[in-house]
């Protein structure tokens, strides 16, 4: 991660800080906890139940790292103009192509989840929006080609 700013939704900066509470909380314990047991299984070697424990600590711990240095360059940034597409913005679109409907989210790269359409500003998709208006016409390349969509309608969050 770049020492740049890290710009969030307010919902994003509530999910990254919720996500650090419990892994500082609820999960280190519980992590202990498998560790002891673990232990108490005797030899160390090939115990992979301690080396499973082992392993899944250090991702947590890294985890947490990253988190932490996240929210120290966290920016929220409030999207209240519903006039041009920002970070924040609900945009519906509609794909040209096969005249399909679909509304995203811009949102920052660690909040990105396409399962629930929210997209990273740093997208190839976003980078073309930030900025656009409602009658706009973007057109993006995906690996099945050049992508083209119109700005139906934007919404602040």
């Amino acid at each position: 991660m770049s020492n740049e700013e890290l710009m969030l939704t307010p919902e994003g900066l509530d999910e990254l800080k919720a996500e650090l509470e419990e892994l500082k909380t609820v999960k280190r314990k519980e992590l202990a906890e498998r560790l002891k047991v673990a232990i108490s299984y005797g030899d160390l070697k090939e115990n992979s139940e301690y080396h499973s424990a082992k392993d899944d600590q250090a991702f947590m711990e890294t985890r947490i790292l990253q988190l932490e240095k996240m929210l120290t360059k966290a920016r929220v940034v409030h999207s209240s103009d519903a006039s041009t597409v920002s970070i924040g913005s609900f945009v519906k679109l509609n794909d040209l192509e096969f005249k399909e409907i679909v509304e995203y989210r811009i949102v920052s790269p660690a909040e990105a989840d396409a399962y629930n359409n929210k997209i990273s500003y740093e997208s190839p998709l976003g980078k073309e929006l930030i900025g656009k208006v409602v009658g706009d016409t973007i057109s993006v390349t995906a690996p099945m080609g050049v992508i083209k969509y119109e700005v139906l309608d934007i919404r602040a969050n």
